[in-house]
């Protein structure tokens, strides 16, 4: 799963194009076609009909000019600031399109929608600068179509607050103005023994804001193989962006893995997993961990790795009431990165509206070699397999920002270390592996030294030994420490669990969940 590529546009657009006085030709922006009635009963309904006829691929041939370019020449073709949708409008939304090339060789065709009446923007090469990219807007086609977009809000003109590029995936910022993990519309049969499919956003709704509104509308059309979909977002920046979602869904044919809300993300090495850290930095990840709140009401932090072969683990639940991929190591010392500075990257949360039913959060981990690759999906799968004919109905909230706009009332795992196990200072006489959990928060730094807190911890295989549960007070908190010896020589997963609680029983953290691959007899040296 390289990063940004298995992301693809869709649809061909009309060849016909006509002017529209309105507001998009005062940014030079022309139209195709007449103007029709639009909402989202619209939408949705075009993608129940889009459902029931036989799918047809989009169209992927570019011009070789723009097919061949690299990342860098890609990046030089940029929109003309002056021609975004409604710029000098005195609106606190703009947006940008991106130009097909690289790896976006499908059309997606994008629409303005006012008062209820929606036309089609027209691709025009006199949008854009082509700088260095080496490509000729001239000789170009003239129905080439646009490949995304991006919303610029008027706090600052200059740096996008989100876009949308690439099969169905998007991303978006929160405070700190910094792109990190995707997200994406739709997965389907993520994490089999067989090829992932991915679906296409193959059309886009902008309908024009309110002079002073801050939030905008987007609708889109999904289309695969396998299921249309219609989506509509309520996109609200802030130090926390807030995207409010609503989506439609139509299966062609039966679905074996649905994924509602799928986040992807990367994660290389960190503190627990030094499996690829060749690096100078110290850690590499858009995200740290796997955060969920579930229907009964238990709190789990999930650390991520970057496993030596896929693994894939699913968390049975019920109404879960959210689940994120978070950033929660925000220390600029723990990544020493200047340039794309890490401990900015956003964490993204999903909060389910209504009931979602019985299923499972679903966690794939991926190998990878280096930061370029995205390697990390987490996505919320029903119980019941979708089939053709039927119409599912799911909205949520999406939450962009530092933290997850809800906490657990208990301590919250700030790191996990690991490392050889055994007693410093003495031989080893068999090989074992070492945790080190830190707990910080709740009522951890206002218990008495000598309290007694107990580690509670479980294995799934093997044997855990050396346990202990200490004071910590460079974190305000405590820290558990325990070793696991694996059951034999080979590197089937161990499932760990551990929280800590207090003399009378209550539990004082939420829980924390691992998912350990012993190495190979070979590699286990002792030192």
């Amino acid at each position: 799963m390289q990063r940004r590529t298995l992301l693809r546009g869709s649809a061909a657009f009309a060849a016909l194009q006509a002017l529209w006085s309105g507001p998009a030709a005062a940014a030079g922006l022309k139209t195709l076609g007449e103007a029709r009635p639009f909402d989202y009963a619209v939408l949705k309904g075009r993608a129940r009909a889009l459902a029931g006829q036989a799918y047809v691929p989009p169209p992927s041939t570019l011009p070789a000019s723009l097919g061949d370019l690299d990342y860098d020449r890609y990046q030089a073709l940029r929109y003309r600031a002056d021609h975004a949708l409604w710029a000098g409008e005195g609106r606190r939304f703009q947006a940008q399109f991106f130009h097909p090339g690289l790896f976006f060789k499908s059309p997606v065709r994008i629409h303005e929608v006012v008062d209820g009446q929606a036309r089609e923007l027209a691709y025009d090469p006199e949008l854009f600068d082509y700088g260095k990219s080496g490509v000729d807007g001239r000789q170009l086609p003239r129905d080439l179509g646009f490949a995304g977009f991006r919303l610029h809000f008027h706090t600052d003109l200059q740096r996008d607050v989100s876009a949308f590029l690439g099969a169905s995936y998007f991303r978006a910022v929160g405070g700190e103005w910094q792109y990190g993990l995707s997200a994406r519309g739709l997965a389907v049969d993520t994490g089999l023994p067989r090829a992932e499919e991915f679906p296409n956003f193959v059309a886009f709704w902008l309908e024009r804001p309110p002079a002073a509104s801050n939030s905008l509308t987007v609708y889109a059309l999904l289309d695969s193989p396998s299921i249309a979909g219609a989506y509509r977002f309520v996109i609200t920046p802030g130090d926390t962006q807030v995207m409010d979602v609503d989506a439609a869904l139509y299966p062609r044919r039966p679905i074996e893995r649905l994924g509602i809300a799928p986040l992807t993300s990367m994660y290389q090495h960190g503190e627990n997993d030094r499996r690829m850290a060749y690096d100078w930095r110290p850690e590499i990840h858009d995200s740290d961990g796997l955060q969920m709140w579930t229907g009964a009401g238990e709190w789990i932090w999930r650390p991520l790795a970057n496993p030596a072969s896929l693994r894939f683990n699913a968390h049975a639940d019920e109404n879960p009431r959210g689940f994120g991929l978070m950033q929660r190591d925000r220390n600029f010392d723990h990544y020493q990165d200047d340039g794309v500075f890490y401990e900015r990257r956003p964490s993204l949360w999903v909060e389910p509206k209504s009931g979602w039913g019985a299923g499972s959060v679903q966690l794939v981990e991926i190998p990878t070699v280096d930061e370029t690759f995205d390697n990390i999906v987490a996505l919320w799968n029903p119980k019941r397999p979708p089939l053709p004919g039927e119409e599912l109905l799911f909205a949520y909230r999406l939450h962009w920002g530092a933290d997850a706009p809800v906490q657990p009332p208990l301590a919250r795992c700030v790191a996990t270390h690991t490392g050889l196990g055994g007693v410093v200072g003495q031989p080893r006489k068999y090989w074992s592996w070492r945790f080190a959990v830190d707990f910080s928060g709740g009522e951890l730094a206002r218990l008495d030294p000598k309290a007694k807190v107990e580690p509670v911890i479980t294995a799934s295989r093997g044997r855990v030994e050396v346990t202990s549960a200490r004071p910590l007070a460079s974190v305000k908190g405590y820290r558990a420490m325990f070793d696991v010896v694996p059951p034999d020589d080979g590197s089937a997963p161990v499932d760990l669990r551990l929280y800590l609680r207090s003399s009378d029983g209550r539990p004082l953290t939420e829980t924390w969940l691992y998912a350990w691959s012993p190495p190979p007899a070979a590699e286990r040296k002792l030192i």
